[in-house]
This record gives C-alpha cells, structure tokens and sequence, in this order.
C-alpha cells in the first residue's frame, strides 16, 4: 500500500485512522481504513462497519462516515470490495453481488478479533450500490445486530431491469445477447473488455454499450442526477483509484447480478434491526421504500428533506449523523 493520504475529504485530526488488510473467504486480501475513536484502548467498543458507494474507494464517502462515527466514539472501518481500490483481485473493475456480501462479513471477521471491539456490538453501514450486500450480509450473518443504509440502490435489479424498472422483457433479451456475445469476445482475446453496468437504448432500440463518456465539462442541459454524481466524482472527490468516472467497469461485470438478486433475504435480518435513509429528491429514493415495505420489523425510514442521492454522500448538513449514532447506539447495546 502506499503512504500517501489520498482521502477526498477533510481529515480530522483528532482521530486515528490505521491502514489494514484482511482476508475473506475465497482468500483475497482487502483494504480497509480503520478508525479510532478517542479513548478506544483498554475497553470493548462498539464497532460500525462502512463500505459504498457502488465503485467508489474507501477514501471517498465511505472514509467520511467511518472518521465521523469514529468522532462519535464507535471503531469503525472503511473497505474497499473485492477487485478495486487497495483490495485485491486478480480482474480489476469486476463486482460480484455474493462476493461483495462476503466482504462484509470478512471485515466482521477482522474487527471482531481486535481486542478492543466487542464482537457482540458489531453494525454495518452500505452507501448507495453496497446497501444491498450490507442487507444480505446482515440476512445470515447474526453477527452484524445492526444495519443501516444511505441512498440505497438495488445494483440487481437496477442492472436487470433498469431504473424504475423501465426494461421492457424485448430490451433485456437484447442485453443478455449483448452479455453472452461478450463473453465470446473476451474468450477469444483473453481480455476482459470494459463497458458500462447500467445499459441504455438508442433511438432503434438497440444496447448502448462501451464505457461511459466523462465529459471534461458538464454541459449546461445535463441530466441533474448525472449532473450530481459529477460534481462529487469528477470534481470534489475524484480519485484515481475510483472506477466512477475515472475508468470503467468490466463489460460482463452484470451477468452476476442478473443471477443473484440482492434483498431476497431481506426479512432474515429481523429480528435485527434496519435503518433505511434517502433524499427527498433522490431518483433512487425507490429503492429504499420499496426495501422498507419489502423488509420485517424493526425497521425504519427516514426521507432527508430537500436531499438528493449524491448529498448523502458527503454533505454534512445533509446526513443524519445524529439519527446514525441514535440507532447504532441503541441497537448495539
């Protein structure tokens, strides 16, 4: 790893991040940012797990929310899944819904045998596109008492069936072919072409693939949600190790996510909690409510007013830090 402090937001220099590794079940080493609260030594804390946003690096929202709740006396941990960031994996810019869920409860694994974390306080924390592997960690591992998300996206069935679900069933027999005529190609190459993890359609209804075009202005007429992630990714927390408007995702890379629907086991979190949190403007505000009509109680949502998808990642007038440390305080107990 290198020394270099690469954090896109504002360091507070009162708590103490440390640079980890670990290992997850398939054997891969991940990186993670440990934070330390004030205090920590010489007793059994509580512990919060982060990780998100789908392509993002722990030095984005995910460190934010780990260094804040470390300020607010939890150890937490920012990782960076499987095949991108400081994490291993042999294909960069792959993702994959069940080794994603399986990084979460490595990360439960490595903190729960430090011995100042009490294993039977440990919460998890997904930011938009890890919400759904932070849901379906906590579904069957009961060592997690506690989950929370933040402008959730579904990764499975936004790559399936697009956002709110407009696919139509000719559209997504147009992007299997699109998928397994892919694989022919990168079998033949011994490459892994990239392409984009969300497919749009032209005006004759056929696959817009390849990778997403990051223009080096927005335009005056860009879409705002478009507008919203660039802002965050191309300008105030761009990273060069981000796949998010810096590079690209393998082109194959949702195969795994059609097969594997994330929330399946939704109401296996119960009797653990579910904390669900999205902006009042957010295009994926769906998502969340349709999770929290989906899940079992104890669960609760919470729509920030006058927020959009993106300002939960790093607006701090906009995130519920308050709301966070009532439910992880309560729930890990």
């Amino acid at each position: 790893m290198e020394n270099k402090d690469t954090r896109t937001f504002e360091i507070n220099p009162k708590i103490e991040m440390k640079k980890v590794q670990f290992k997850n079940r398939y054997g891969i080493v991940l990186a993670g940012d440990l934070y330390l609260p004030e205090g920590y030594a010489g007793k059994k804390n509580p512990t919060v797990i982060v990780s998100g946003p789908f392509g993002a690096v722990k030095e984005q929202a995910s460190g934010l929310y780990a260094q804040e709740l470390a300020a607010r006396g939890f150890v937490s941990i920012a990782f960076d899944p499987s095949f991108g960031g400081e994490s291993g994996g042999e294909v960069r810019n792959m993702a994959s819904p069940e080794i994603f869920t399986e990084d979460y409860s490595a990360a439960v694994d490595y903190v729960g045998l430090l011995s100042y974390v009490d294993r039977d306080r440990i919460g998890a924390i997904g930011i938009c596109g890890l919400s759904g592997m932070a849901i379906t960690a906590a579904g069957t591992d009961t060592r997690i008492k506690a989950v929370a998300t933040l402008s959730m996206y579904d990764m499975s069935r936004d790559m399936s069936r697009g956002h709110m679900d407009y696919y139509t069933d000719e559209q997504r027999n147009k992007i299997k072919r699109y998928l397994s005529e892919q694989r022919w190609k990168d079998a033949e190459t011994g490459t892994f072409a990239l392409g984009n993890h969300e497919i749009a359609f032209d005006e004759k209804n056929e696959p817009i693939t390849g990778m997403m075009e990051v223009p080096e202005r927005l335009p005056e007429d860009a879409d705002p949600a478009f507008a919203a992630f660039y802002h965050y990714y191309a300008e105030r927390a761009r990273h060069p190790r981000a796949v998010n408007f810096v590079s690209s995702w393998t082109a194959t890379m949702p195969v795994s996510f059609w097969n594997f629907p994330l929330m399946t086991n939704i109401k296996e979190v119960s009797p653990r909690p579910i904390l669900l949190v999205a902006g009042e403007k957010a295009h994926s505000r769906y998502y969340s409510e349709d999770a929290y009509a989906a899940a079992s109680e104890p669960k609760e949502l919470v729509i920030v007013p006058d927020a959009d998808h993106v300002a939960l990642y790093d607006n701090m007038e906009k995130i519920p830090f308050d709301k966070l440390e009532q439910f992880f305080k309560e729930n890990l107990k």
